[in-house]
Order: C-alpha cells, then structure tokens, then sequence
C-alpha cells in the first residue's frame, strides 16, 4: 500500500499527474483489495471510467459482494449509465445486506427513465421491508407529487413529518402545504406554510398565493411584501400584489407596485392592463390609456386589453379612438365579431353610416342569433331606410324572443309602411 500512500500525498500536495502515474504504474501488481482502494479513489478523483474498469474486474471476480455492485452502480449513474446501473442492482435478491437500498436507488433510477409505476413497486416492495424507514415514506411522497398525485402523497408526507420536520434539506410542511393545496384544503395548507421560518422566495411566493385562496389577504400581502425585500426582481410577484392591494381598497399601493412591476418585466402584458386600470381609478386617465395600449402592443390578440380600452373610450366618448383601435387590429389580422360590432357603434355615433353598415354586415355571421345584436342592427337598417332588411333582421330576432310584444308591434307597422309603399 506504499505506493498508494505515496499517490494520496502527492494529489494532498496537488501535484495531480504524478499522483495518477504512480496507481496507473502499480494497478497491474496490485491484489484485489489496493485495485478496490484505488477505485475508490479515482472515484472520488473524478476519473470515473478508470474506476469504472477496475470494478467491472472485480465485479466479474466476487459477483456476490454488494459493495463492489453498490460502488460500480454510483459510477454508471455518475456516467449517466442509468440502463447498466439498473441491471446490475437487478443483481440484488432480498436476502442481501443492502436490498433496501438497492430498492431506493432502483426506484430514484425508473423514475429517471419515466417509468413512475414500476418504482412505486419498488418502493413498495422496500416499504413491506421496513414500514417505519422514514426514506421510504420520503421517497413515495416526492414520486406521488411528481407525478402529480397530491392526494396520495400527503399520508407519505405526513409519515415523514411526525419524525423530522427537514427531510433530505426538504421542508416537509411546504411539500404539504403543496399537495393540500393542490387539492383544495387551502386553510390545511396555510397551516403548514406557517411552521415554516424561510428567506426562500419561490417558498414565500406560494404561501402567499396559498393564503390568498384561504381568504387571507393579509398573510398574502405580507409574504409578497417579503419577496420583493429579498429579491425585487422576482416578477412575478408584482402582479398578484397590485391584485391584492385593488381588491383591498390600497388603490395607490396597487398602482404603484404595478408600476414598480413593469420596471423589472417590460413585456407583461397582464401587469400593463393592470397597471392601466388603476392608473384610471387613481386619476391618472391618459396614462391609463397609454398602459392598456402597451398590453395590446406586446400581444395585439389580446383581447381583455382591447374590450377594456374600448369600454372606457365609450366612457370617454372617444369614439374615433374606437375606429382607429378596431380598424388596427382587425388590419393585423385579429378577427373578431364583437370587434366588428363595437366598430359598428362608433361608426354610428361618427355618423359614417356606410363603415357602420359594412361593419354591421360583417359582424353579423357571428351575432345572427343574439338579440341584442339583432334589436340594434335592425333599428339601424331602419334609420338608414333600408326596411325590408330590418324586417328580416327584427323577425329573426322575435324567432328567438316571441315574447317581445311591443318590438312585435313596432315589426308590424313597419310591414304595413312597406306595403304601403308596394301598393
């Protein structure tokens, strides 16, 4: 073993080629157990296909020593030999030492591959081995929530969770807080997000979320305030904080953490609509606008963002802003009735009656059985003189809502008048 000795204290004293000359020179006079302690160090050296020859060797010399099989397996998994490591534990039957984590490490390996049922069985099979092996109920728990089971991994989780509070440097609550919350028990979930004590800001993002479901907008806002202290460039945050803060009645916290928001996620298109409402409710009209504007900018096919400048432009009476918003989208290729209908309105309120017909036209392929629709199309054809159509567009109207009696009526006059006008 001298030469080893003399190989470790010169890779101690990091002179790293002479030490791996002097095991490369001594490996072919070495008896098995300096060829396993020189594997064992090129292991832990990195060189992990020299260690790998060694233990295939050995391997083939002492097929029943598990810790020759256990090493080896490491090394094709550090090599990303997962199909080789899984037929070598295979190797393993229940009478070995090391079975149960042979089972574990199996499992961890299936899963890898995608093969989430065939390492519940493992882990099951360990599970029968020793029912209280808090790894085992761990290990159930993060397959269940991997796979998106949440129910199924919360008697796991809270197994683990009677025993140690950390598991594997995992927060047990936050994993139940998790899986509770994925399954509906919001206040179950809140619960145990409170016994955590975290900096972590993914952790205290969702307990805010978590605490908003359970009604507690107060625990929400708190843990949001704490993410953007820690990291005020966590975007995310922003948005269901500004929320909170509106629903709350802060309307100028709201807009000024949406605002803040948009310094540090330029391309949120939700956060800028945001942003654009609560301009408006705190005063600040045209750059509510601008805001909106902004949104439909980064994703013209949002729609929310143009019924919303829409709206408030009716409000405002601006309705030559609605022209020119509507003929842009729909110029971009963003097709849509209701865009042709509101183009309609304001043409008419621009009294451009031939663009309100023509849009009126247009829209009418996707409004032909709402009522709505039908009343103010057919009054306008009425308006432009054009009876005979608002008949048939006011007669498909009382198809649908005969109980009409006073449009019913209005129809039956504006018939006679067209007779009338035959005779």
């Amino acid at each position: 073993m001298e030469e080893i000795s003399v190989a470790v204290t010169l890779m101690e004293q990091k002179k790293t080629e002479e030490a791996i000359a002097v095991l490369e020179n001594y490996l072919p006079l070495a008896n098995e157990e300096e060829k396993y302690t020189i594997a064992a160090l090129y292991q832990q050296w990195g060189m992990l296909e020299e260690a790998k020859m060694i233990l295939l060797g050995l391997v083939q010399q002492y097929p029943e020593e598990s810790e020759l099989k256990l090493m080896l397996a490491d090394i094709h998994i550090d090599l990303e030999e997962d199909q080789e490591a899984i037929e070598l534990l295979n190797r393993f039957n229940s009478t070995d030492e090391d079975y149960l984590a042979v089972l574990v490490q199996l499992a961890d390996l299936y899963q890898t591959q995608g093969l989430f049922e065939v390492a519940e069985q493992k882990l099951l099979e360990a599970k029968q081995l020793d029912p209280s092996e808090v790894l085992i109920d761990f290990a159930l728990g993060e397959l269940s929530l991997s796979n998106g089971e949440y129910q199924k991994a919360i008697p796991y989780y809270e197994k683990v969770y009677l025993q140690q509070e950390v598991y594997a440097d995992v927060e047990i609550p936050v994993r139940l807080g998790e899986c509770l919350a994925a399954v509906g028990e919001f206040e179950q979930a809140l619960a145990y997000y409170e016994k955590v004590e975290t900096d972590n800001v993914e952790v205290l993002f969702r307990y805010g979320f978590i605490a908003k479901k359970a009604d507690r907008s107060d625990i929400a806002i708190q843990s949001w305030e704490r993410v953007i202290d820690i990291d005020p460039d966590y975007q995310s945050v922003y948005f269901y904080l500004a929320e909170t803060y509106n629903e709350e009645g802060r309307l100028k916290q709201a807009y000024e953490t949406a605002k803040n928001g948009l310094v540090v996620d330029e391309l949120n298109k939700e956060l800028f609509l945001l942003a654009g409402s609560l301009a408006r409710k705190v005063g600040h009209t045209e750059e509510g606008y601008q805001l909106a504007k902004e949104a439909v900018s980064i994703d013209p096919g949002y729609k929310e963002a143009v019924l919303f400048l829409v709206e408030n432009y009716k409000q405002d009476q601006k309705f030559e802003s609605i022209i020119d918003l509507l003929t842009h989208i729909i110029e971009l290729g963003e097709e849509d009735g209701y865009y042709r209908w509101e183009l309609a309105k304001a043409y008419e309120e621009e009294e451009s009656y031939e663009q309100a017909l023509a849009s009126y036209q247009e829209a009418y392929t996707t409004f032909k059985d709402d009522q709505d629709f039908l009343k103010a199309y057919g009054y306008f054809l009425v308006e432009e003189g054009r009876q005979r159509e608002a008949i048939d567009v006011l007669d498909r109207y009382l198809m649908i809502d005969p109980s009409d009696i006073e449009l019913e009526e209005y129809v039956g006059r504006l018939k006679e008048t067209v007779d009338d006008k035959i005779i």
